[in-house]
């Protein structure tokens, strides 16, 4: 009893608290590394360098008022954030930061299928929200969560697909294994494989330049327009954890997961002192730099240039990548 139910759900409050904590300061890091690109400071007054409006925010967030609109649907309005919210949390349970499962709460034999099963019904929180909110930016934007979505959930499942023929597994750290045994990360093995799944997860969680379903511009904030305080923080979690999902799988499955670099070279086998799941997070960390520098950066697409790319580009490249590895697998 020990072993199967208290130490999961004690590893599962300390992951669940981690990444609490870790969204928190990811807003911060966003707003200071938005500004410097931008040529200011950023937050600056709540403690030393700002560092302290990391705890600002959630502190405000939960002194403002929660208004429900006169004529959303309550209990709809209410359960959408947390629909949201939910699915992203659960997916961290199939994630390995370390080769022991201290590190992990559970390794199950189709932990990438766990993994892109539960991250998809995060949609019907957006596509709930829109639809409860009774308002037209809200029904427009969850409209098009649902559309992008189903567009690039193809390309990314073909696509990881490939990678599984590769690794010959669909347990994460089967894959992180496979990697270890090859001697080669797959992101030099799979390099279309690695572009596509990165640019997909940018898609999915709804991130610039794909940011179409908030578009503040367009729809003045989107699904979340009739939300605020603790119901509208709760979105807010809900895309920070996603990305961070998006992060430590693409990090597991193409940038060695835990492993340091090149594991099969001796003459670095003093990087070993570093513990694995520094690893795993410094490479996670690397990946969400990525995800705010591209919102400094590029330009929101067009809706049509959306649509365009999923179905006219990525698919097609999906399978034609997909072919081609089956093709190297059964040859080589």
């Amino acid at each position: 009893m020990v072993e199967t139910i208290i130490v999961p759900l004690l590893k599962a409050a300390v992951l669940i608290n981690a990444i609490l904590v870790a969204v928190t300061f990811l807003v911060l890091m966003e707003r200071k590394v938005i500004a410097w690109a931008q040529s200011r400071l950023g937050p600056m007054r709540a403690g030393p360098y700002g560092i302290l409006q990391a705890l600002a925010d959630p502190i405000k967030l939960i002194l403002k008022e929660d208004i429900t609109p006169a004529k959303a649907d309550k209990y709809v309005f209410t359960l959408a954030p947390i629909i949201s919210l939910v699915p992203a949390l659960v997916a961290f349970a199939v994630i390995p930061f370390g080769p022991d499962s201290l590190y992990y709460i559970s390794d199950i034999n189709v932990g990438l299928l766990f993994i892109i099963s539960v991250t998809s019904i995060g949609v019907y929180g957006i596509i709930l929200a829109g639809w409860a909110s009774n308002s037209k930016y809200p029904l427009i934007s969850s409209l098009r969560a649902s559309a992008q979505l189903i567009s690039y959930e193809i390309a990314v499942t073909m696509t990881l697909v490939s990678v599984i023929l590769t690794a010959g597994t669909l347990s994460l750290v089967g894959i992180v294994e496979a990697q270890l045994e090859s001697g080669l990360w797959f992101g030099f093995v799979q390099p279309v494989a690695f572009a596509l799944v990165f640019i997909g997860g940018l898609a999915e969680t709804n991130r610039v330049p794909f940011d179409l379903p908030e578009a503040e511009t367009e729809l003045t904030g989107g699904f979340h327009t009739e939300y605020s305080g603790m119901r509208f923080s709760l979105f807010f979690l809900a895309e920070y954890a996603n990305i961070i999902v998006i992060s430590a799988v693409v990090a597991i499955m193409f940038l060695g997961g835990w492993l340091r670099p090149f594991p099969n070279v001796e003459a670095l086998s003093f990087l070993d002192v570093v513990p694995s799941w520094i690893w795993l997070i410094g490479k996670i960390f690397v990946f969400l730099y990525v995800f705010i520098w591209l919102r400094a950066t590029l330009p929101r697409y067009r809706y049509d240039q959306l649509m365009s790319l999923g179905w006219k580009l990525f698919i097609p490249i999906a399978i034609g990548n997909l072919v081609l590895t089956a093709i190297a697998k059964v040859a080589f």
